[in-house]
């Protein structure tokens, strides 16, 4: 790459630091401030926040790469993502926003588990606050393979380097600006990402003679709509459109909900994040699609299909434009790693340190103490990334499913369940969370693979949780008079605030 290129990362790498230290004077003196930015948080930010902190460095390189290999297959997971996260907004967004704060103003996930039962220490806590640890360890090396095999594609640097190049720069601003600092370098990545999704594939598109040239090219390679509609079965459909189930139980996006300013604002961070969230899909599945086409027009050699856009950015563009490109796809890998290692951190601090230790910590220790987590989770991090033939949508659909099915039933049994007990709660953490892993790694089948061959893990996990959560409520114990009146107060609370 040339002088520009480097010039125009470098603006963004000052440019993020300086949001971080922006948002280390504005909010972080106390661990409110810290982990939800005080619950102030307009509904623009949160809208892109959100988006950027779902989408990482899979919607520029792992969903390019899965249509560049496998063609209109891979559109049935964006159409289940859609409908994911637009029952997200729906069903969770504006409950949650109201319910964490009447639980005793809940701070993190696992905190809301735990009141919601009228018991801040509760065994819930600390057992969803180690899956939370646990799998955002694996989902944060994803994006640290993605931001590795950046540097090692685009600028032909060590694989191991880019890994601690991109760790360094993502930590330093989540370390200084906790929440506010990752929802608002969030919120201007997720412009970047917006902007360079429509670019590339329409410059790219511009080198052929029209869609039918583009598309005679591709599907030389690759099945068409309607062949890849012809042979899809029943159940790859469903692992696909599953995917959309994960939403209800990602920590790093609903805490998104937990934040923002007033129910009222939802409707508006809604209709803004479904629009990013849908051009930008479009745009990571054209990529893929006019890359393949792209490599048997032109000859183009692509050796790993997950860096397409790189190879685009650098063909196409001016050096100075591939640079703002390079920060796109930074920009996703770096959104979801800081919102991943912040979640962490909280977990760690709030709902594990706070409760083992028993005892109050002062506002500045327990924001030094957050800190301290989010070094810890990132460098275990690094060290899974090590493994480079890891594959960046692989380790995402992994640690997605285990989110999905742990946290996403007992989620919606939480705002939409009065009669739930604590039990069934630990039941339904418990049992999705070993169904995914099971799913993932135990080789039952006669060749030695895994039941994920054949189905995705999320649908099996997702399943199970729900049922153990509906089973042992309904033939358990009665929740205690308090917990039901906590959750008339927020029923009564949330009618209010949309009236």
């Amino acid at each position: 790459m040339q002088f520009e290129s480097y010039l125009s990362l470098a603006i963004y790498f000052l440019a993020m630091l300086g949001i971080g230290l922006f948002a280390y004077r504005q909010s972080t003196s106390d661990i409110s401030g810290y982990i939800l930015g005080g619950r102030q948080v307009s509904p623009q930010v949160t809208a892109l926040s959100a988006g950027a902190s779902d989408m990482s460095g899979w919607m520029l390189m792992g969903l390019p790469g899965a249509m560049y290999v496998s063609g209109f297959d891979a559109m049935y997971i964006a159409i289940g993502l859609v409908a994911g996260a637009l029952a997200n907004y729906l069903l969770v967004a504006p409950k949650l926003r109201v319910y964490t704060e009447v639980a005793e103003d809940s701070l993190t996930i696992p905190e809301f588990f735990a009141k919601r039962f009228g018991q801040s220490s509760a065994s819930v806590r600390m057992v969803s606050a180690a899956i939370i640890v646990l799998f955002f360890t694996l989902y944060t090396s994803a994006g640290l393979v993605a931001g590795g095999k950046l540097f090692e594609s685009a600028f032909s640097l060590d694989y191991q380097l880019g890994l601690v190049i991109t760790l360094g720069v993502v930590v330093s601003y989540t370390l200084l600006g906790g929440f506010l600092a990752v929802s608002m370098t969030d919120f201007v990545q997720g412009c970047i990402m917006f902007v360079a999704l429509i670019m590339v594939p329409v410059v790219a598109f511009g080198d052929f003679d029209g869609w039918q040239q583009m598309s005679q090219a591709a599907f030389q390679s690759v099945p068409g709509f309607s062949e890849s509609w012809h042979n899809l079965t029943l159940v790859a459909l469903v692992s696909s459109l599953g995917w959309g189930l994960g939403y209800f139980g990602q920590p790093h996006i609903i805490v998104r909900f937990m934040a923002i300013r007033s129910v009222q604002d939802i409707s508006t961070a809604r209709n803004i994040g479904m629009s990013w969230m849908i051009v930008t899909i479009i745009g990571a599945l054209a990529t893929g699609l006019v890359g393949v086409a792209y490599a048997n027009q032109f000859g183009l050699e692509v050796s790993d299909p997950e860096t397409i856009f790189i190879l685009f950015s650098q063909l196409l563009f001016h050096p100075l434009i591939s640079g703002f490109l390079m920060a796109a796809i930074l920009a996703a890998i770096m959104s979801t790693i800081s919102s991943q290692l912040l979640v962490s951190a909280s977990s760690l601090t709030e709902d594990i340190y706070r409760v083992v230790s028993g005892k109050e910590i002062d506002n500045k220790k327990t924001v030094t103490i957050g800190r301290f987590g989010v070094g810890g989770v990132a460098i275990v991090a690094l060290l899974l990334a090590l493994d480079q033939s890891n594959t960046i949508l692989s380790l995402v659909s992994n640690a997605w499913a285990g989110f999905g099915a742990a946290f996403g039933p007992l989620v919606l049994f939480c705002l939409y369940k009065k009669n739930l007990t604590h039990t069934a709660a630990l039941a339904g953490i418990i049992s999705g969370a070993v169904t995914v892993l099971f799913w993932i790694y135990v080789p039952v089948l006669a060749d030695g693979k895994t039941l994920s061959s054949v189905i995705y893990e999320i649908i099996p996990g997702f399943a199970v949780s729900t049922a153990a959560l509906w089973l042992v409520s309904t033939f358990g114990d009665e929740p205690s008079s308090d917990v039901k009146a906590m959750y008339n107060q927020a029923s009564q609370q949330l009618a209010k605030q949309q009236s």
